[in-house]
C-alpha cells in the first residue's frame, strides 16, 4: 500500500509539473501575462479571488486552529468552503465570516462535520484533481484554465466560467474519471457570444451566477 501511494504521489507531482509547464511560454512578465490571458476572468478579478482565499484561510486558521481544516477556493468572487470542522457552530461561523467579506458575492459552504482528514486522504484527493485536470486538458472544447477542480474525500467540486455545453461536458468528464464519488458544479454560465468576446479580449464581466444541484 505504501509503495502504491508513493507511485500515485509521484505521478500526481509529475502531472502537476507538466500542467504548469504548459502555461509557461516565456519568462518573467511575459509568462505571467500568458497565464492571465488564458483565464476568462479579468486580471483584476483574479487578483480579488486570490485576496479572498488568502484573507479567509489565514483568518479561519487563526480563529479555529486544530478544530478545523478549511480550504477556501474563490472563482469570479464565488467562494467555496471545503474541509472538515469539529462541529456545526464552527461550520456556521466560518460560512458567516466569508459571506461578510466585501468582495465575496456568494458562498457555498460544503464543510463536513468530523475529524480532520489524514495526509493520505489529502494526497489521494490531490491525485484525483490531477487526473481530472489531465482529462479536461485533452477533452475537445473545454477551457481547462477557466475551470477550478477541488476534491475532498473523493467528492469533486467544480467552479468556472463556461457556456452551458461546456459545463455539461466538464461534468461528464469528471463523472467518468475513476475514483470520483460525487460531482457538484458551481459554474457561472455565459452565452456563446460572451465566450467569443472573452476569448478575443481576455476580459470578464459579471456573469450569471449559477449554483446547480448535485449531479
Amino acid at each position: 500500500m505504501k509503495i502504491s501511494l508513493l507511485k500515485r504521489l509521484f505521478f500526481a507531482t509529475l502531472i502537476a509539473s507538466q500542467l504548469s509547464a504548459c502555461a509557461v511560454v516565456a519568462v518573467g512578465g511575459v509568462a505571467a501575462t500568458a497565464t492571465v490571458a488564458a483565464d476568462r476572468r479579468s486580471p483584476s478579478v483574479q487578483a480579488i479571488d486570490k485576496g479572498i482565499e488568502l484573507e479567509a484561510e489565514n483568518a479561519l486558521a487563526k480563529r479555529f486552529g486544530e478544530s478545523a481544516h478549511i480550504n477556501v477556493t474563490s472563482f469570479n468572487q464565488k467562494v467555496l468552503l471545503t474541509g472538515e470542522v469539529r462541529d456545526a457552530d464552527i461550520k456556521s461561523e466560518a460560512g458567516a465570516y466569508v459571506k461578510a467579506m466585501k468582495n465575496a458575492r456568494s458562498v457555498f459552504n460544503e464543510l463536513v462535520i468530523g475529524s480532520n482528514t489524514s495526509y493520505t486522504s489529502r494526497a489521494n484527493d490531490s491525485y484525483l484533481e490531477s487526473k481530472i485536470k489531465t482529462q479536461m486538458i485533452f477533452a475537445d472544447q473545454l477551457p481547462s484554465n477557466s475551470i477550478i477542480i477541488v476534491a475532498e474525500g473523493s467528492s469533486v467540486y467544480l467552479m468556472g466560467m463556461l457556456t452551458q455545453s461546456e459545463s455539461e461536458l466538464a461534468k461528464k468528464v469528471t463523472r467518468n474519471t475513476n475514483g470520483v464519488k460525487d460531482v457538484y458544479a458551481y459554474f457561472d454560465i455565459i452565452s456563446e457570444a460572451e465566450k467569443v468576446r472573452l476569448e478575443k479580449q481576455g476580459k470578464a464581466d459579471q456573469t450569471q451566477p449559477s449554483s446547480p444541484p448535485k449531479y
